[in-house]
């Protein structure tokens, strides 16, 4: 397939199955849809869990059930770039944790060779930049918002003999212009929502022959209903929101049972206390209350009740039975996991489709495009990366 018709093949599915993933799950009380109910129900907590950390198993297991599900496997596939790991000196790996340096090494190894001068977007403390320099780039420009990073990485640059300089920039704001130039190779990991969407407008602007970006948080410093970038996303009838965008995010490495545990306990509590507010105010939709110190979640489910009322503005008679609504929360996470699990066998769709539209637009801007992933899913389910290089006039 094209990416054209990917997009299109991608886009088709997305539309006729939104009523299993464009909802919140927070929203239910029960199952909303008659025939998973059994096959979900019949699911124990473990298995859930299970399928919810394999997506191919998602799709195996949904596919009976939603037709269109066993189409998405195929339509989601991307080229792996494959590449023996170059080893680095220890000086260069520096300050890096150990998988971060694992995806930094896997990246760079995808990019096509060159020594051109490198411009590196968002780029932190420069980790990225100084390996693109120690493998012989002529010359790279660091481009970061946060002064102390910029300090920090023209430091390890200075003390490792690395060509590199630091510009600190406000890329939302600020005159970004003349950072771009015709002999650059533009370069980004993980540069978040509209970052990666003002690197590739001026990127393509400025005409740059190179533009190498694994994109990331699509949502974030976006307007709640996403502008489509390419002419097909942009006649697409899909309508996308943050909501959505965060769906394509929740593919996740495993973490640590503690933070899950946590987090198991947080989400039956606000179903709790959702539960408990409804009874006393008559409302039937879910409302959230603000984020709080994981801290008050080893304090008493009777405890956050009364912090939520408080942040509610809901006074609390004083003879609730907060088991009977602990309970009652308890029961509804059951259900939330159900419903995040049908969401989640579209997440990796909903991201493709959010890299094609990308992808598309700088074919657009004169483009050759591909689009691959870097790394295995373990080091980062973030792992698609974006390559265009600049078409030659034809003589």
């Amino acid at each position: 397939m094209t990416l054209t018709e990917q997009f299109s093949a991608l886009d088709s599915l997305l539309m006729n199955t939104r009523l299993y993933w464009q909802c919140t799950a927070f929203d239910f009380d029960a199952l909303p849809w008659p025939e998973l109910h059994a096959p979900l129900s019949a699911l124990s907590d473990q298995a859930v869990a299970e399928l919810d950390s394999d997506q191919e198993q998602l799709y195996q297991f949904f596919s009976s059930y939603i037709p269109a599900v066993e189409q998405l496997s195929r339509l989601v596939s991307l080229p792996a770039i494959t590449n023996t790991r170059k080893e680095y000196p220890f000086w260069i790996s520096n300050g890096i944790k150990g998988r971060k340096f694992t995806q930094l090494q896997d990246f760079v190894g995808a990019l096509p060779t060159s020594n051109q001068p490198v411009l590196e977007w968002c780029a932190g403390k420069g980790h990225l930049g100084r390996m693109l320099a120690f493998n012989g780039a002529q010359s790279v420009h660091s481009v970061e918002l946060q002064s102390h990073l910029c300090e920090q990485g023209k430091k390890s640059a200075q003390q490792q003999g690395l060509a590199i300089q630091f510009s600190q920039a406000d890329v939302l704001k600020d005159n970004i212009q003349d950072f771009f130039s015709s002999h650059t190779h533009a370069v980004a990991l993980h540069a978040c929502g509209a970052l990666h969407q003002t690197f590739m407008h001026q990127a393509s602007a400025a005409k740059v022959p190179q533009i190498s970006f694994s994109p990331c948080c699509y949502h974030l410093f976006t307007d709640n209903n996403y502008q489509a970038m390419s002419e097909h996303a942009q006649q697409s009838r899909l309508n996308l929101t943050h909501r959505d965008l965060k769906l394509a995010l929740q593919e996740t490495v495993t973490a640590p049972s503690r933070v899950g545990k946590v987090r198991k306990t947080e989400v039956e509590w606000r179903l709790g206390f959702d539960a408990l507010r409804k009874s006393l105010t008559g409302e039937l939709g879910y409302v959230s209350v603000p984020s709080v110190n994981k801290a008050i979640f080893s304090d008493s489910f009777a405890a956050f009740c009364n912090w939520a009322a408080e942040k509610k503005a809901l006074k609390l008679p004083k003879d609730i039975d907060y088991n009977k609504f602990l309970l009652i929360g308890q029961a509804r996470k059951k259900v939330t996991e159900r419903v995040e699990l049908v969401r989640h066998v579209f997440r990796r769709a909903i991201e493709v489709w959010l890299v094609l539209d990308r992808a598309l637009y700088l074919q657009q801007q004169g483009y050759d495009v591909s689009v691959n992933t870097f790394c295995e899913k373990q080091l980062t389910p973030r792992n698609i990366l974006i390559l265009a290089s600049l078409k030659t006039p034809s003589t």
